[in-house]
């Protein structure tokens, strides 16, 4: 899953200005929630950024900084700077995008969350990652 998030940044980064003043991660974060809340409404999406930050958090304790807002948008960036630096801050931006990715592949799988990540960034060279061959929510065709 790393892999797979360190991509996406590194993806959403290139030409991308705003990512000096917002961690990347947190970019493609916010472009995932206008496509999986239209799937699973504001609520359900908050609750699964709750869950991804909960589990990065106990990786990454300085992530206890960001906070998950009532639309599902990410709170207290701001105060990320004084907590840690620039290479901090992008080690723990792949770890909270990881579990995001992770919790997706565990509920609707690596083909769907991948259908999705191609939707939002079609031209992002997605066909070498590997997930495992113990996917319990897909059907094989």
């Amino acid at each position: 899953m790393r892999d797979f998030a360190e991509r996406l940044i590194a993806y959403e980064t290139k030409g991308n200005k705003s990512s000096k003043t917002i961690p990347a991660a947190f970019l493609v974060g916010e472009k995932l929630r206008l496509h999986l809340t239209a799937l699973m409404g504001n609520v359900g999406f908050r609750a699964l950024l709750s869950r991804a930050l909960a589990l990065a958090n106990a990786e990454v304790p300085w992530l206890q900084a960001v906070h998950v807002k009532a639309d599902g948008s990410f709170g207290g960036l701001d105060e990320l700077g004084a907590q840690a630096g620039p290479e901090k801050i992008a080690e723990g931006s792949v770890v909270l995008l990881a579990q995001l990715l992770g919790l997706l592949v565990a509920f609707i799988g690596a083909s769907l969350t991948l259908r999705l990540v191609r939707e939002i960034w079609p031209k992002i060279p997605l066909n070498d990652l590997d997930f495992g061959n113990g996917e319990k929510n897909e059907n094989p065709e």
